[in-house]
């Protein structure tokens, strides 16, 4: 019982820090190896020639990975390859999918780009590339997230990444296209490659973060016990959910750390007399089994 409360106090003292960009770690930068494990995901892309373009500076900086998400034009199309040059092979090697969590499987950092002017929830700390892109490179397998060409990211969309950045651009004419915002991004992160010293000796394996899905299954399971107890409401849970996420995702929770606040709301549930699947009604008097599961509560 101590070592969990032990785990839980250290967990919960570094909420408040791990956020921070200057106390992220950095991992000796491998070149290459580093960039291939960036994924870039366009979300809705419509224009045949941006498709092309990006392709090119894929191809430019050194990057590999990309998915398009629900696609409104053929990537293949005659003027993508045109616009691709030496870069059609990637036009060829891109990943489509229907929705933006199927693209971020496996991820476990997701930064969100937006160009919109407006005010945005407190929670997030908008940042530019420079700033954010250490954090980005420093964890594994990371995604970075661009919205439609007429639209950009939603807020719903921006609360599924870890963190937001926004591109600093003159007042005057801040819109820039999507094309040259990839490039840009691609630019940051391959410069920050080239700038980092020469690799360390090899360094212990740090604890592995939780990926896209395993932080989504925890917030989708926080969700709904705290709708269960009476804490959210059906009309304030998306507002608050948006503090949770940003709270949590600023921590950077490794996968055991996750288990660890999965064991704790599970054993809430227990403590409630409901399970996941059948929710407790809201008249109904909570009926306790004999013993708590024990093969669900964490060691």
């Amino acid at each position: 019982m101590d070592a969990i409360y032990d785990k839980i106090k250290l967990l919960f003292s570094t909420l408040g820090t791990l956020g921070d960009p200057n106390l992220m770690p950095i991992l000796p930068h491998s070149g290459p190896e580093q960039l291939a494990q960036v994924r870039l995901v366009l979300v809705q892309p419509a224009g045949p020639r941006n498709l092309g373009a990006i392709a090119r500076v894929m191809k430019n900086m050194g990057f590999r990975q990309w998915v398009l998400v629900d696609p409104q034009c053929d990537p293949l199309d005659m003027e993508a390859i045109t616009t691709a040059v030496h870069g059609a092979d990637l036009l060829h090697q891109a990943r489509k999918v229907q929705t933006l969590p199927e693209a971020l499987q496996g991820c476990v950092q997701v930064f969100g780009t937006t160009g919109r002017s407006q005010t945005y929830p407190p929670e997030w700390q908008i940042q530019s590339p420079r700033q954010a892109f250490p954090a980005l490179l420093a964890a594994g397998p990371a995604a970075l997230v661009f919205g439609p060409e007429d639209r950009g990211l939603s807020n719903e969309e921006l609360a599924l990444c870890h963190r937001q950045i926004q591109i600093p651009t003159n007042a005057t004419y801040p819109s820039l296209n999507l094309a040259q915002a990839v490039a840009i991004c691609c630019y940051e992160l391959y410069t920050l490659v080239c700038q980092s010293p020469s690799p360390a000796p090899p360094m212990p394996s740090p604890q592995r973060l939780a990926p896209f899905e395993l932080l989504e299954g925890f917030f989708d399971h926080l969700e709904a016990l705290l709708l269960q107890i009476g804490y959210l409401h059906p009309h304030t849970a998306r507002r608050k959910m948006l503090k949770f996420r940003a709270l949590f995702q600023r921590a950077g929770l490794t996968v055991a750390e996750v288990a660890l606040l999965r064991g704790i709301l599970r054993q809430l549930q227990w403590s409630q007399g409901c399970s996941r699947q059948e929710p407790l009604e809201a008249n109904a008097a909570p009926v306790p089994p004999t013993q708590p599961d024990s093969s669900r509560t964490p060691s």
